[in-house]
């Protein structure tokens, strides 16, 4: 497992089908080694704060394994980056990272929080109307890291796992449970007992649980 590519960005406005749009998602590959804050990577930044960033998103990742399969779909290539993520990684995919797994890479040391969950922006930026759905409805969605030590990261680190949640909740499981099985109660509460899971998916799955009790 290691890091591929290092990517910030501040936001900045482009024009879109005639429309200005303020937008983070284009990302920028770092070589020298960057500090990363509990916040984000120095120099990075997210036009829309509501929805991107914050303690719980401080760094988004993505597999690197992803690109083939989207460059074989949409007939293009697609390159470190491309999914606004900040580090592109090689090793780590959905299936096998968790909610709540504790890694170490470079000085810094970092902990899974939620999957990503793909915007408007990301099919704003290739011109893919369908690209958002599709992330969604494949898994392939990436996923974001909290900041738990402060630190340095930079291209070619290894990232090593320090420990691992006792619940076992992969993001693939999770996204499943998001997108798909929307109703599986057992499945949600189990999701919500996981103490690292971010507040903003929590708050998500608790308001399902509540409407479905007082159905």
């Amino acid at each position: 497992m290691k890091v591929i590519s290092v990517n910030v960005g501040a936001p900045q406005t482009v024009m879109i089908d005639g429309k200005p749009l303020t937008t983070g998602i284009y990302k920028k590959t770092v070589f020298e080694p960057l500090f990363v804050t509990k916040r984000n990577f120095v120099g990075d930044g997210q036009a829309d704060l509501v929805h991107h960033g914050g303690y719980d998103k401080a760094i988004c990742a993505y597999p690197s394994e992803h690109f083939s399969e989207w460059e074989k779909r949409y007939h293009r290539p697609f390159s470190p980056g491309a999914f606004g993520e900040n580090l592109t990684l090689e090793g780590l995919t959905e299936e096998q990272v968790c909610i709540g797994d504790i890694f170490s890479v470079g000085t810094a040391v970092i902990q899974l929080s939620q999957p990503r969950q793909p915007c408007f922006k990301l099919s704003k930026r290739h011109g893919l109307p369908d690209l958002p759905l599709a992330v969604q409805q494949t898994g392939r969605t990436g996923f974001y890291f909290r900041v738990l030590q402060e630190g340095t990261v930079q291209q070619g680190d290894k990232l090593t796992l320090v420990e691992r949640s006792q619940t076992r909740l992969s993001v693939q499981y999770v996204n499943h449970i998001y997108y798909v099985e929307k109703t599986n109660v057992e499945a949600m509460q189990k999701i919500i007992a996981e103490p690292a899971l971010s507040e903003s998916w929590r708050k998500t799955f608790t308001t399902r649980l509540s409407a479905i009790a007082n159905e």
